[in-house]
Formats: structure tokens, sequence, C-alpha cells
């Protein structure tokens, strides 16, 4: 993700003033940061925003260095996401391209996140600070009603339809069929939906980045 905000070669990395609860904070790649810690968690925007309290748009601001916290969004950010100071202002880890980690997650053993459309279960749960996201997911939705407004949240998503069938409802496109062994990949911020179809409800594989 591209730093928008370059800092000047003297800048402090933590610039916070004990003057007022509202003063910026502003260390060296917060909103990488963030997101890192996010994912790590395997939230979501709206998931980390429930957790926080903050809204959002201003997370998303945040992880995309378009603004800069007051020091209550950095108390809440700690808080919410059950970090420490320190955790939060430290630099990311740096991870080399000759790299050697591995998680194993074997069949029905993921990490179980079940929500009202969708039972999903998180692969590679073992590993904090993934690039990507991978998760089965079977598809219990069979009505776009049953959402009451359209998913979205930051990155890009594949979508893998592993059984079954579903309808793929996207904001900008007319909805259509997808069936077993079919893909789709978009924008994850673009509004967008899955309902089941087949008789079985679809089992589907996502991966988000």
């Amino acid at each position: 993700m591209p730093d928008h905000t370059p800092s000047p070669p003297d800048k402090p990395e933590l610039q916070v003033s004990a003057t007022s609860h509202d003063v910026l904070v502003e260390p060296l790649q917060l909103g990488k940061r963030v997101r890192e810690i996010r994912l790590s968690q395997n939230l979501t925007l709206e998931e980390a925003s429930k957790r926080t309290g903050l809204a959002r748009s201003t997370l998303s601001k945040i992880e995309n260095e378009q603004i800069s916290p007051t020091f209550t969004a950095v108390n809440k950010l700690v808080k919410g996401l059950g970090i420490d100071i320190p955790q939060l202002f430290s630099q990311p880890r740096k991870t080399r391209s000759s790299g050697g980690r591995r998680d194993i997650t074997r069949c029905g053993e993921g990490k179980p996140h079940p929500t009202p459309t969708y039972e999903h279960e998180m692969l590679a749960s073992q590993l904090t600070n993934k690039k990507m996201i991978p998760y089965k997911t079977t598809v219990r939705a069979r009505s776009f009603d049953e959402y009451g407004d359209w998913v979205r949240h930051d990155g890009e998503e594949l979508l893998y339809v592993l059984s079954g069938s579903i309808r793929f409802y996207t904001e900008f496109y007319e909805p259509i069929e997808l069936f077993e062994g079919d893909s789709a990949y978009y924008d994850c911020e673009m509004g967008h939906t899955l309902v089941s179809t087949s008789d079985e409800d679809a089992v589907i594989l996502w991966v988000t980045a």
C-alpha cells in the first residue's frame, strides 16, 4: 500500500502533546501498522469499527494514511484491538523474500466464524501478519433481502465455488449464477453479496488481500 504522506527527514517518529486529548499522533507508517494488526486478527473494517467505536470511513482513512488519528482515536484502537500502545507504534515486521513460514489446516479444523448469512472457516489462522486471508465459507443465505445492505470492505477478493451453486450480486453488475469450479475476482469496496441457489448450501473458497 503506497504511503501518501511521506515524512520530512528530521520528523520524529511519534509526536504526542500532553496538553490535549485531541492533538494529532503522527508515528511512522501508523496506517500500515493498524491494517497489519487488523488483518492479523482476521477482522474486516466493519468488525474493527464495532470493536473500536471508530467509524469505518475513519479507520479506512487512517489505514490509507489519509488522516492522522487523534490521541483519543489511538486509545480506542488500542482498547478495541486488544493491544498496548508500544505494539501499535512498533515498526511493522519486514518480511524477507526467502521466509520459511507455513501453516497447515486439516479438513474441518479451521477457526469457525459464523454469521447470520455465512458460516466461515478461517484457514491458516495460526499465521499472523498475512498478506492474504483465506477462508472456506458455507453460504447459508437464500435471498438478497437477508443482508439488509451491501457487504463492503477494503481490498480485493477471489472466490472459487467448491460445491453447489450461488448467485453473485455486485453493486455495478447484473447478478450472475456461478457453479462448481467457477470463480470471480473483484474489488471489495464495491457492494457484494452471495446467496446459495443449489439444494444444498454452496461452499466456496475465499481469498481476501
